[in-house]
């Protein structure tokens, strides 16, 4: 059965207000149909989280199947992904340092099979989340798409789905609060994409599960990153794979999970997970220990403060160390467009120390696209510097890296306070006090805001009006509130079966 699929490269304004028309083409199409249980073809960043939540608000035995990720590249020699080394690569260009001939022979070079981004962004993240919430048949998550395990995972789904039917094992019984813990604590293991932050809430919400957006940070403060793979470290998915995969992090996890939460076999997560694996070399430098991490500095961090007082996301493990404390002032764009138009001129006011702020990339401006990676301005990039603190409402791909805080809420075209920055503004960022501010008093504060004119909506019709009319804000999920269940006693609603005599 066909429903309508999110490729992110292409929709625009934003994928992630289609994620929620997918979840209800999923939802409508289960409930409207005589189905007893489900297998969801899944791979890429919104696919999956949106395939959760309709299976979520059905609560039918329900089972994903990934695509798996692409092959990783070959450019001059080295291994290339796509994604992590694109932006890499992309620096590289503005900067002078890549001549239009390398340019030309990276394009042919970087993204050579089928399948999803060949690093831990947001497909790899949310395929390891949803097997780690008992959704994916243990150790198929990782598979990649060109491997023949692929056929074996699909078969095993399909006698497996059969199974739970029978045993009426229904995603409710699979997704409750601890697992959700589970997959946050295991997102900071594997330097998983901020972007599981909006996701995991979405789906906990579907079932009545609220997950306030400090819980992030307060289950990660402890979870060091031990898989070293791009784009907080060096490797590839396939060498994740080669190194045992999903499995093998589980397994050095299990002491900081609740292990008695099911998996979808049925089993316990210690069942499953605790069984003797073959270990080699290769393993220890992709997939470390919690003894021994690749880093200590993981997870994600809550940033609050009158910048973002229902708070902002970054994560630890792709921030440059020296940019964990850090007091700059802001260089403001007032939209993507005026972000196009100026990042690169010359007469940029802006070094190093600048912050760089950009305004209405929210959920209701515009849907919450992956604009936040805001580039390094080509100036700057000529002498070296490669990370900067930036800020915005709103998101970027997994596969980026650097001092990018993102999803600030409530965002600035609802006339969060991010709308009322002015350039040379004072900004200070503190990581590990979880604090955000804008040195001004708060009489000055509260003087602009009171002066703030609300913009003029960009969406005037059909299915993205919707969207901005009934969104949630981005420590909410994004989901819509017309969705969402007040209480786990509301979360499921079976309509009454008419006219299948």
């Amino acid at each position: 059965m066909h429903t309508i699929s999110t490729p992110a490269d292409f929709m625009k304004p934003s994928d992630l207000l289609y994620r929620n028309l997918l979840s209800m083409d999923i939802e409508e199409s289960i409930r409207s149909q005589p189905i007893d249980g489900v297998v969801l073809l899944c791979e890429c960043d919104k696919t999956v989280p949106a395939q959760l939540m309709g299976a979520a608000s059905c609560d039918l035995p329900t089972l994903q199947l990934a695509a798996g990720h692409r092959s990783s590249g070959s450019f001059q020699g080295k291994k290339v992904n796509y994604g992590t080394d694109l932006w890499k690569y992309s620096d590289d260009y503005k900067a002078g340092l890549f001549s239009e001939k390398d340019w030309n022979e990276l394009e042919k070079s970087i993204s050579c099979s089928l399948g999803g981004c060949p690093v831990m962004g947001t497909a790899s993240t949310m395929k390891s989340l949803s097997e780690m919430l008992g959704m994916m048949l243990p150790g198929t998550s990782s598979i990649p798409a060109t491997h023949a395990h692929r056929k074996v995972a699909a078969e095993s789904t399909g006698i497996r789905i059969v199974e739970m039917v029978r045993e009426q094992l229904t995603p409710s019984k699979l997704m409750t609060m601890e697992a959700f813990s589970n997959a946050i604590k295991l997102a900071a293991a594997i330097g998983g994409s901020t972007n599981a932050t909006i996701h995991l809430t979405a789906i906990a919400g579907r079932l009545g599960i609220r997950i306030p957006i400090e819980t992030y940070a307060e289950l990660t403060a402890d979870i060091p990153l031990i898989v070293n793979l791009q784009p907080s470290g060096m490797h590839s998915m396939d060498d994740f794979f080669n190194a045992g995969g999903l499995q093998r992090v589980v397994q050095k996890l299990l002491p900081l999970l609740n292990t008695d939460c099911l998996g979808c076999t049925g089993e316990t997560i210690e069942q499953i997970y605790g069984r003797e694996m073959w270990e080699n070399e290769a393993s220890s430098e992709v997939i470390s220990s919690i003894a021994e991490p690749f880093k200590d500095k993981s997870g994600f961090a809550i940033l609050k403060g009158n910048i973002s007082p229902h708070g902002a996301v970054i994560k630890k493990s792709a921030v440059s160390p020296e940019l964990f404390e850090h007091r700059g002032q802001a260089v403001v764009f007032e939209n993507y467009l005026d972000m196009l138009a100026r990042i690169d001129s010359d007469d940029l006011d802006v070094d190093a120390s600048s912050v760089l702020v950009l305004k209405h990339c929210g959920p209701v401006a515009m849907g919450m696209p992956e604009w936040g990676s805001i580039p390094i301005p080509a100036k700057l990039l000529k002498l070296g510097i490669r990370d900067m603190v930036r800020i915005s409402d709103g998101r970027m791909s997994g596969t980026s890296y650097g001092a990018v805080i993102l999803h600030v809420s409530p965002e600035s075209a609802i006339g969060g306070p991010l709308a009322i920055i002015r350039n040379g503004d004072w900004i200070e960022l503190d990581i590990e006090a979880s604090s955000l501010n804008l040195m001004l008093q708060e009489e000055e504060i509260a003087a602009r805001l009171a002066e703030w004119i609300a913009p003029e909506p960009q969406h005037t019709r059909g299915y993205p009006r919707l969207f901005a009319d009934h969104t949630l804000q981005a420590h909410e999920g994004c989901d819509l509130d017309i969705l969402r269940p007040t209480n786990k006693q509301e979360a499921v609603f079976v309509p009454p079966i008419v006219g299948r005599g």
